[in-house]
């Protein structure tokens, strides 16, 4: 664990790509929620129901589990990449416990970075909900714990695509599969009938990490699942993903 967080903070990359996530859901959090409020009186009377300050402020995750999802992919295609990973391997032979080792150390980070944005883009967020006095406060009844879930949600995420590096090995591929996952399979859904993508659509990776966050500018149409067994549906394909990846390891060569 000492080494992969030796080599995770001594990249350039790694900085620029935590930057960027925390400036996604911070800046663009903070852009649509101005949206929201400009376009406020034109919302309707069940819009306004519907309308939830907290997990709408932290809607700049959108762009940050991009962020967040890349470097997962290169905390280990980079290594095969550059050929470390032999190096990587023959240190430490055992294979799982490289994989849990950088799980553990990339998935604190990313948990870390992931809270602390969220609850800057939540304050920022409510400063700007507080001229229609829309605003929510930290204390309200579900508030922390979205934006405490909008960090286990990038945390998770992350988790996932370093999933997906270790089994596609290829950075390009990889961030490919972690994009169709999450932003193209919802799309796909929407050709479905009605009746099915109200069945399937939650049960979908994003769709249920979002439900411990609450209804987004990106939340999909129709009922998310409770937030913490969406949350549960979400870490458990973070955890087959990560023992498939665990599986393959032992199996192929480096």
């Amino acid at each position: 664990m000492r080494s992969e967080w030796t080599k995770l903070r001594t990249v350039r990359s790694t900085y620029w790509t935590l930057l960027v996530t925390a400036a996604g859901i911070v800046a663009f959090g903070a852009l649509l929620t101005a949206a929201y409020v400009r376009h406020y009186r034109s919302a309707g009377p069940a819009a306004r129901a519907a309308f939830d300050p907290a997990a709408y402020s932290l809607s700049g995750f959108f762009l940050a589990q991009l962020a967040v999802g890349v470097l997962g992919v290169m905390v280990m295609s980079s290594e095969y990449q550059t050929g470390s990973i032999r190096s990587t391997f023959a240190a430490a032979p055992q294979r799982p416990m490289v994989l849990a080792a950088k799980a553990a150390v990339f998935g604190a980070v990313a948990a870390v970075t992931g809270t602390i944005s969220s609850i800057a883009a939540f304050f920022t967020g409510q400063a700007i909900l507080s001229a229609k006095a829309i605003q929510a406060r930290i204390g309200d009844p579900g508030v922390l714990r979205s934006v405490i879930g909008a960090g286990l949600y990038l945390a998770v995420l992350g988790l996932l695509a370093l999933a997906l590096g270790t089994l596609i090995r290829r950075t390009a591929g990889a961030i490919a599969a972690v994009a169709g996952v999450i932003l193209v399979l919802p799309v796909f859904m929407q050709g479905l009938p009605s009746s099915w993508q109200n069945a399937i659509t939650r049960y979908l990776p994003s769709a249920a990490g979002q439900a411990i966050i609450g209804r987004t500018k990106f939340a999909p149409p129709g009922h998310l699942l409770s937030p913490w067994a969406g949350f549960a549906v979400f870490c458990a394909y973070a955890a087959a993903a990560l023992t498939a990846a665990a599986v393959m390891l032992n199996r192929r060569d480096a």
